[in-house]
């Protein structure tokens, strides 16, 4: 397994050794020793999901608040995704800033996302299953999000707006700077 830490801090490109014959392929999709060792910290992940998606499905900006922040490790079973953090830590030299990084099943590369980032993807392929594991356990009342289309931000997703798929409570998100000035909740957010 290789780690290498991203342009925000504490988010790292997992690559595993991948053994291919033959008759396919094996490698550990998580070792929990040799990951915290690769990433210089001990993450405990208690939750796994996974996610069936068209193309075009854009789901996200999620992010869980407070005590309930989570940190994510992304990996890609089926297809291709855009995956895009952005990074909220509101004492960190790279607040309000993102990356973008395409996850597929071919190369198996997952994103370790910390706590304290609004994560989202875009399916890129005809469709896509997506695992992530968590930290911590989801909680309704800590959910925010922070809308794709956020002009301070910058995002350039990879398929058209036009062309996209979103639940309406995404399109219905916030911007970050409305967010952090107002100090809604999502939900506040949902009502308005």
């Amino acid at each position: 397994m290789k780690a290498t830490e991203t342009k925000l801090k504490g988010c790292f490109v997992i690559e595993p050794t991948i053994f291919k014959d033959d008759r396919g392929y094996f490698f550990e999709s998580f070792n929990h020793r040799e990951f915290c060792k690769a990433i210089g910290q001990e993450v405990n992940f208690v939750q796994d999901n996974q996610s069936y998606s068209k193309k075009g499905v854009l789901r996200g900006l999620h992010f869980q608040k407070g005590e309930h922040a989570q940190a994510k490790l992304v990996s890609v079973l089926d297809g291709k995704i855009q995956d895009v953090v952005v990074d909220l830590r509101k004492n960190s030299p790279t607040f309000g800033e993102h990356l973008s990084i395409e996850l597929d099943n071919e190369d198996k590369r997952q994103l370790f996302v910390p706590r304290g980032f609004a994560h989202g993807f875009l399916t890129l392929s005809e469709f896509a299953r997506v695992l992530y594991k968590c930290d911590n356990y989801y909680n309704k009342s800590a959910e925010g999000g922070i809308v794709y289309r956020d002009i301070d931000l910058g995002i350039e997703w990879k398929i058209d707006s036009k062309n996209l798929l979103l639940s309406d409570k995404d399109l219905k998100s916030p911007t970050l700077k409305n967010y952090l000035e107002t100090g809604q909740s999502y939900q506040n957010y949902l009502k308005g």
